[in-house]
């Protein structure tokens, strides 16, 4: 059976956030830290080795897959910050057109620095993803 890599445990956020190499990536690292705290309203807990994760829910697909996952998160990553959102909410693309420099995948953002992107639209995303997640999966978010 497949066993998920990525899971919540007790390692320390800001002792990750220390081994970031890059002073600029590391500095982006503590105040994305404090926008996902302030606007997710959940601690910051450690997703697998190099997820930094806010809040939590509970899916399940209906090929049987289950599993646990942050509600929203980011990774400060060596080429990029890895910003990790809900995939298939509708709204994310629009906002997404308003955000600044980035690329997305079907799950994650990637930007290269704070810098490029709007703060506010970012604090749009990561509300909306929580919305969307607690409506998609009601049962589960804590």
């Amino acid at each position: 059976m497949y066993e998920l890599k990525t899971k919540e445990s007790d390692h320390s956020v800001i002792e990750f956030i220390e081994q970031v190499e890059s002073p600029r990536k590391r500095e982006d690292a503590y105040r994305l830290l404090d926008i996902f705290e302030e606007t997710s309203g959940y601690p910051a807990k450690m997703w697998g080795s190099s997820i930094i994760g806010f809040g939590a829910y509970h899916y399940r697909y209906a090929s049987g897959h289950e599993g646990d996952a942050p509600l929203v998160g980011f990774s400060p990553r060596k080429a990029k910050v890895s910003l990790y959102f809900a995939p298939g909410d509708d709204k994310r693309d629009a906002l997404l057109q308003r955000f600044g420099k980035h690329t997305a995948g079907k799950g994650c953002v990637y930007i290269n620095k704070i810098a490029d992107i709007d703060v506010e639209v970012l604090k749009q995303l990561i509300s909306e993803s929580i919305i969307f997640l607690n409506k998609t999966y009601p049962e589960s978010g804590r």
